[in-house]
């Protein structure tokens, strides 16, 4: 039997879990430019995944905050289910941990009802019991409370976690919480981006995360552990 390399494994959901990054940059677009008549570059759009929109938009347009906020997330749910996709070799690796009696789960950004259904879009909501929302906080990333509150959702203690996202908010939340952090390069950030965050690990495709997490799945490269 496959014993998993890490007592517990936590996932960000977008750009990791779930291909929906063309969804986000295409939701904040229409909110910028509906709200104020402008986006920003695709480069700057990036760099905030992995936040929530509350922090963004507050961060960077404090009077204009709520109504963005609104504007990105009905844009948003309008346009799920025909933008939201699925990255090639993630539904295996997940059936691979439940078939390892693995303990995982999702800390996503996200409300907790949208997250739901993008997992149920990508066809992997069957497959996570766990999912800590931005509800569940009220710190987030790049802080430690929801990774920590994930990691107390599975009953497993900080140190024993891995947290596996694509953003650089997520290799410092994991770090900041003691785990450790496996960068993917499918999302929302490239690697150059990631690698100069310093992860543990930075891997390329889903079967190589398999492999890091699993044991060699038969279809995986060269891991890249990071020094």
């Amino acid at each position: 039997m496959t014993i998993p390399r890490w007592q517990g494994v936590l996932f960000d959901l977008d750009g990791t879990l779930v291909d929906s990054i063309p969804l986000i940059i295409a939701s904040y677009d229409h909110a910028l430019t509906s709200v104020l008549g402008q986006g920003r570059p695709e480069p700057e759009v990036r760099g905030w995944i992995g936040r929530t929109l509350t922090s963004v938009f507050e961060q960077e347009y404090p009077e204009r905050a709520a109504e963005l906020e609104s504007t990105y997330i009905a844009w948003n749910r309008a346009n799920a289910a025909t933008m939201i996709g699925r990255y090639d070799g993630v539904h295996d690796l997940l059936v691979g941990l439940s078939d390892a009696q693995a303990r995982f789960g999702v800390v996503t950004s996200k409300r907790r009802a949208t997250a739901r259904e993008a997992l149920v879009l990508a066809g992997a909501d069957d497959l996570v019991d766990v999912l800590a929302a931005s509800e569940d906080t009220s710190e987030h990333k790049p802080l430690p409370a929801p990774l920590l509150h994930g990691a107390a959702r599975l009953s497993v203690p900080a140190e024993g976690c891995a947290y596996v996202g694509d953003a650089v908010v997520d290799v410092q939340a994991a770090k900041a919480a003691g785990m450790t952090s496996i960068a993917v390069t499918w999302g929302a950030a490239d690697a150059a981006t990631l690698e100069a965050a310093a992860p543990d690990h930075l891997v390329h495709t889903a079967y190589e995360l398999h492999d890091l997490l699993l044991g060699a799945a038969g279809s995986g490269g060269d891991t890249q552990a990071m020094g």
